[in-house]
């Protein structure tokens, strides 16, 4: 893989997203951090683009950066992924000690799929507790902040 890499132009976000996942998938996550960063800032279409942030933030989560994980899947604007960001920013905000704000997301993201109890899904949601007071102040995250797929109508 190195070398299909050193073929291709310096700075290529393409090459850089790929060398980034070839060390994520050697589970080296350490070492795919940076060239992901260097992916997104060289530049790449909305949909790679969009999947190299996710791809970042899982790797930041298992590295125990969640609040940079949940940063970044916060504002991942994504249908194209479907429920993927909402997923991991689920597993994000656990991971960081926030398990009502994980469930809250989960639920949410689960609850246009289900054909009964979507409502009572979508309120239990919004009943859940704050995590507030055990993340040191940190805002809960709202219903409105998980992230959108494509309605199921319009995919």
């Amino acid at each position: 893989m190195r070398t299909l890499i050193g073929e291709r132009p310096q700075g290529d976000g393409l090459a850089l997203a790929e060398w980034g996942g070839v060390h994520d998938a050697l589970d080296r996550g350490a070492e795919a951090v940076e060239p992901y960063r260097l992916a997104l800032a060289a530049g790449l279409d909305a949909e790679h683009e969009h999947q190299i942030t996710l791809q970042l933030a899982s790797t930041l989560r298992n590295l125990g950066q969640h609040d940079q994980a949940i940063e970044l899947l916060e504002h991942l604007d994504a249908p194209e992924l479907g429920d993927a960001p909402a997923v991991f920013l689920a597993l994000a905000l656990h991971s960081a000690g926030r398990p009502n704000d994980a469930l809250r997301v989960a639920l949410t993201s689960l609850a246009p799929h289900l054909p009964m109890y979507r409502r009572a899904a979508t309120d239990y949601a919004a009943e859940l507790a704050p995590d507030d007071e055990s993340t040191g102040g940190r805002q809960s995250i709202s219903p409105s902040a998980v992230p959108r797929r494509a309605s199921p109508s319009s995919q």
